[in-house]
């Protein structure tokens, strides 16, 4: 018998499972799609301090610049520091800065000088004031008459990488990790959960798993979750969509204000840029989401007053998650809490069973040493919590620099760059699969620097059993191509690692298109629209992929 299976491989779920592994605790996580496939991999992509949640939440606040400082330590190579514009734009487009947008900059500095209290505990600077033409002077692309603008910064990091890094960690301190199995029902008596049965999504039968504590972290899908346990978690699901441009606009994240007041940014991210986001209260399947044309407006527009350069570039993608927030009756959406929630179901008869909700990305560390605190005293067994001070793998020794391990390796420059921003110091360890096969240092990804090497890597030792896996590990199709040239090449590494047909590698290769599918369905026009053409051409006509 197990101590403890996680349901749930976001953010919550893998952290969760590395820290009671990591305790001494033997710990099964099981993940139904994908680690982040779900709200994990569809936030903005940042551990950041909060500073919107400093008013009236100044709890989240506090934890989440503390937790950033720890994510630093354990996992130094995947964090990039975005620096913040604030520009205070005139309320009437044409209109001079008048006493409203000076008092608005005034007390918005306070604002910020409050902030730069927690700056030390993310490693963050102080914040900056500057005028009009300062402004400009960093970042032109910014609409002239401002009354100045304020600066502070934040850490951007890849979601799907720091999921796929614990749950690595969790197995390499004993965890057994299931990806791609579903929870079909728990397995009870008269008033405790004694394990689940388990079902695999892609083959695999059934199991039953026998435990101590089953832990729902399913972020959206909790309530599903708890229902099978007999028992009821409420949230308050928030819709946020976000939008990828094809370029790197600016080296600045930008703050603009959209048409009803809510702040929404443009901000860099890797080689692309990121918009988001929007927050509206969801009520449909988690399973079943969708993305309207006048959400992406929405967003386009509101970066357009405040940075008309936006309109250069071309969308790519269009993309949407559920935020599991705790319920909360009456406050708009979003001013509703980033707190979290964690619930101890043996009050409503289910005793073994526990639930998460809520919280943040930038604070998931402190989240899941919280949770495993209460399963350790319910035990009675467990060491002290370490995650903040043990490396996530790829964390322990300093990533190589990249001209170096270009020319160690004869693989282009940026190529080496994004390796090493992906795996750290495991990079060379990525590259040695090439001693043998030395065509796996050919580029499957020209976008986005992704080697042969690194899908090879993913399959044997990362979890991914398919291509739209790799999309999260290693970036597969998610640059300007979009696919069009990568999903071939890869499609046929997938088929020689897991010696399969060649129908199922054409299985493979069209779920990867459908799943980008999703993403550009909302963008098609102008360049979007051409580009997607393009790359149906490409698959059903030359590569003659059967039409649908």
């Amino acid at each position: 018998m197990l101590d403890l299976v996680v349901i749930g491989g976001g953010v919550n779920g893998t952290g969760i499972a590395r820290d009671a592994a990591m305790r001494g605790l033997s710990t099964m996580l099981v993940e139904r799609k994908d680690f982040a496939a779900g709200s994990s991999g569809a936030n903005s992509g940042m551990i950041h301090g909060g500073l919107r949640y400093l008013l009236y939440d100044r709890k989240v606040t506090e934890l989440s610049c503390l937790d950033s400082g720890y994510i630093q330590r354990i996992a130094p190579h995947l964090l990039f520091r975005i620096p913040f514009i604030l520009p205070v734009v005139p309320r009437r487009e044409g209109q001079a800065p008048g006493l409203f947008e000076q008092s608005f900059l005034y007390g918005a500095e306070c604002y910020f000088e409050e902030y730069d209290r927690y700056q030390p505990l993310k490693n963050g600077k102080q914040h900056t004031r500057l005028t009009d033409e300062e402004m400009r002077a960093i970042e032109p692309g910014i609409v002239e008459g401002t009354a100045g603008a304020l600066t502070m910064d934040e850490y951007g990091i890849d979601p799907f990488r720091l999921c796929a890094l614990n749950a690595r960690s969790a197995e390499r301190h004993g965890a057994v990790i299931k990806n791609h199995f579903e929870v079909a029902r728990m397995l009870r008596s008269v008033d405790r959960i004694e394990g689940v049965e388990l079902r695999g999504v892609r083959g695999g039968g059934r199991e039953e798993v026998r435990a101590r504590a089953v832990f729902n972290a399913g972020g959206p899908w909790a309530p599903k979750i708890a229902a099978l346990a007999g028992v009821e978690v409420k949230i308050r699901p928030g819709k946020g969509v976000h939008v990828t441009l094809d370029r790197r606009l600016s080296n600045y994240a930008i703050v603009c204000k959209a048409i009803d007041g809510r702040d929404v940014f443009v901000m860099p991210h890797e080689d692309s840029s990121i918009i988001g986001t929007t927050d509206d209260d969801y009520y449909g399947d988690p399973d079943d989401l969708s993305i309207h044309d006048d959400e992406v407006k929405y967003l386009l527009d509101a970066v357009a007053r405040t940075f008309p350069a936006v309109r250069q570039a071309r969308i790519l993608r269009a993309w949407a998650g559920i935020r599991p927030t705790v319920f909360d009756y009456g406050p708009l959406e979003d001013r509703l809490s980033r707190d979290h929630r964690i619930y101890d179901h043996e009050v409503d008869g289910a005793a073994g069973f526990f639930s998460i909700v809520g919280g943040k990305l930038a604070s998931f560390r402190a989240m899941s040493e919280e949770a495993v605190d209460l399963v350790c005293r319910k035990l009675g067994k467990g060491r002290p919590c370490a995650t903040h001070v043990v490396p996530l793998p790829g964390g322990e020794a300093e990533a190589p620099e990249a001209s170096m391990l270009a020319r160690a390796n004869d693989i282009p420059v940026f190529a080496a760059a994004r390796l090493a921003y992906r795996h750290g110091g495991e990079a060379g360890k990525v590259l040695a699969l090439a001693e043998e096969r030395p065509e796996l240092r050919a580029q499957a990804c020209a976008c986005e620097g992704v080697l042969l090497a690194e899908l090879a890597f993913s399959l044997r030792n990362e979890f991914a059993d398919s291509l739209t896996d790799l999309r999260r590990r290693c970036r597969l199709g998610m640059g300007v191509c979009q696919g069009t040239r990568c999903a071939t090449p890869a499609a046929a590494l997938w088929s020689r690692e897991r010696a399969a047909t060649h129908e199922a590698a054409l299985g493979e290769l069209e779920s990867l298109l459908d799943e980008r599918w999703k993403g550009h369905r909302p963008v098609l026009a102008g360049e979007a629209l051409a580009q997607a053409e393009l790359l149906q051409n490409a698959f059903f006509t030359t590569g003659a992929l059967p039409c649908r």
